[in-house]
């Protein structure tokens, strides 16, 4: 199971990866507090689902983390894809 300290962690930096400072507030804006959260929370489950199902076992903080962080980035990448994020 996903530990939450690094979902949110991962959900913080994968708002930052999604753009610039000027394109950063703009999708913040767009999507609110409650939204960003739910992104990098379950794009954290998402990483953790397609770590599993690849064979791959987070074996500390670290590794979870990067595992989070990961799929949070994917859940972005998708959500862009279909238009989510203009």
């Amino acid at each position: 199971m996903t530990r939450w300290p690094a979902a949110a962690s991962a959900e913080r930096i994968t708002a930052w990866l999604r753009g610039g400072a000027g394109e950063h507030d703009k999708t913040n804006a767009q999507m609110g507090l409650i939204a960003n959260i739910v992104v990098g929370v379950v794009g954290s489950l998402l990483g953790h689902w397609g770590a599993g199902a690849l064979g791959i076992a987070a074996a500390g903080t670290l590794a979870t983390w990067i595992i989070s962080l990961v799929g949070a980035v994917v859940l972005i990448a998708i959500l862009r894809a279909v238009g989510v994020f203009s």
